[in-house]
């Protein structure tokens, strides 16, 4: 792929990250904190797989700590294990917030709370700014 189809490319997955993002405040205005914590995950995690299309690189899987534990530039990511370690709080929600059986005898509705779809919108947000910045600088 060409620099030019490669930051194309990066840029659809930004702006598809950021209305997840958009939908996640959404949802958590709603009451709608276990699919507000899944639609954060979702916003940062095609945020990081846009940071590899970026680059030309083709990201692979679900887990957020892992694209960015793996991202073959990682050593040009400032503050890549404080990134890592928030990926990996926002890797929590990617199943048990969509599925009834994904926690023992509890539904998602009556698991999620403010609380936490607060703290998944604050990572994505910030893990969404990094990567942005990152791409336009790179």
């Amino acid at each position: 792929m060409s620099q030019h189809n490669d930051h194309r490319e990066a840029q659809r997955w930004l702006e598809t990250a950021t209305v997840d993002l958009d939908v996640a405040r959404t949802l958590a205005a709603a009451g709608y904190h276990a699919h507000a914590c899944f639609s954060s995950q979702q916003c940062a995690e095609k945020a990081a797989k846009a940071m590899w299309y970026s680059i030309g690189s083709d990201p692979w899987g679900h887990s957020i700590q892992a694209l960015i534990e793996e991202f073959p530039r990682r050593a040009d990511l400032d503050d890549g294990d404080d990134l890592a370690k928030k990926a990996a709080v926002l890797d929590r929600f990617y199943i048990p917030t969509r599925y009834p059986n994904g926690l023992p005898d509890l539904t998602p509705e009556k698991t999620y709370f403010a609380a936490d779809s607060e703290v998944a919108l604050g990572l994505a947000d910030a893990i969404l700014m990094t990567f942005r910045t990152w791409i336009a600088e790179n």
